[in-house]
């Protein structure tokens, strides 16, 4: 069976619903499974609103905007949420400890064999436990959904992935050298501040293009994307952790190295399944870093988004926690093996 074999029929014709169901079925198993999972570890779901102030405030994220019209026939910009995190954020503050939802977002400018303008994100969070406790979350995640697939293993097109080994942790750093011959921390200061030249230099060296107006995090981008990621969850999950803090504008410094935050994402099959932090809850920090990304995100397409005050308020609440965002159909497709993510969605965005 293979849904990509008829690319020419609509997706709701009688013939492509019967090869793309049995997927589909699968996926409603993989989710049932992961709800009372959750709900096992004392999870709460919660539902939150897809309009909001902001879409998210950072810089290479492109939210869909609207209008809402208020009775007095004015209308105010609004936007769909690329993630339900400011949300989530608050209810935590509201005090919520453990909550989680399947959440319908939207990012513009996203359309591909893994993107989809629409799709479904699942997020949790839990109050006072450290980040390591979401990286075990995610493995026990990704076996339930393998199981529920009837699958032994993760596929992505010739790529092959076995959740159920013990997952390879490497630090952005030790990827970077590893993978692509770049010692990324020469280019770090001391205080987490960047120096655009020396890794430039790096880059020369291994022969990756650059331009000359690149920033600091465009090469860092460039390198990941080209040299690093495609060699990531080859026959076992890898966790990319401790990201540079200039790439981690919503996580809060590991302690005794604050060139270095605590982020991390897996990966299998070369496919980028979540993105996890130890939450900043520090209100002024994050205006800071809300109003450098989207300085940049001014400077690189003409436009920015508001901040949502409302959030930075709820921050100051907000206990110590630590949450992750999971690409729901992006695990669907590798447990099913499926090739393109409009395989997994029950009616993909036209």
């Amino acid at each position: 069976m293979n849904p990509a074999s008829t690319p020419s029929s609509p997706w709701w014709s009688p013939s492509r619903h019967a090869d793309r169901r049995p997927l589909l079925l699968t996926r409603n198993r993989i989710q049932a499974a992961i709800r009372g999972w959750l709900a096992r570890e004392g999870f709460t779901e919660v539902d939150p609103a897809a309009l909001a102030i902001s879409p998210g405030n950072e810089a290479h994220l492109h939210g869909f905007a609207t209008e809402a019209i208020g009775t007095d026939g004015e209308g105010r910009r609004m936007y769909l949420h690329t993630s339900p995190e400011f949300a989530m954020k608050k209810l935590l503050a509201a005090g919520e400890e453990r909550i989680h939802a399947f959440a319908h977002v939207w990012r513009n400018r996203e359309r591909g064999a893994l993107h989809s303008p629409e799709f479904t994100m699942l997020e949790w969070y839990r109050v006072g436990e450290g980040y390591e406790v979401l990286m075990a979350d995610t493995m026990a995640l990704l076996r339930l959904a393998t199981r529920e697939a009837g699958a032994v293993g993760l596929r992505f097109r010739e790529q092959t992935c076995d959740p159920f080994a013990e997952p390879e942790r490497l630090s952005v750093a030790e990827a970077f050298e590893r993978h692509a011959g770049v010692d990324l921390m020469r280019s770090i200061r001391a205080d987490g501040s960047t120096e655009v030249e020396a890794l430039g230099a790096e880059l020369d060296r291994i022969g990756v293009r650059r331009a000359a107006d690149d920033t600091w995090s465009d090469m860092l981008s460039r390198v990941l994307s080209s040299r690093v990621e495609p060699q990531l969850g080859m026959g076992r999950v890898t966790i990319l952790d401790r990201y540079p803090a200039a790439e981690a504008a919503l996580a809060r410094r590991v302690p005794g190295d604050v060139r270095v935050a605590e982020r991390f994402e897996v990966y299998a099959c070369g496919v980028e399944l979540a993105n996890g932090f130890g939450e900043l809850t520090d209100a002024g920090e994050q205006r800071r870093r809300f109003e450098a990304e989207m300085a940049e995100k001014a400077r690189v397409y003409g436009e920015s988004y508001p901040l949502d005050e409302d959030f930075l308020a709820a921050l100051e609440g907000m206990p110590a926690a630590t949450g992750i965002a999971m690409g729901f159909d992006r695990v669907v497709m590798l447990a099913t093996g499926a090739p393109r993510i409009d395989d997994v969605m029950w009616s993909p965005v036209p």
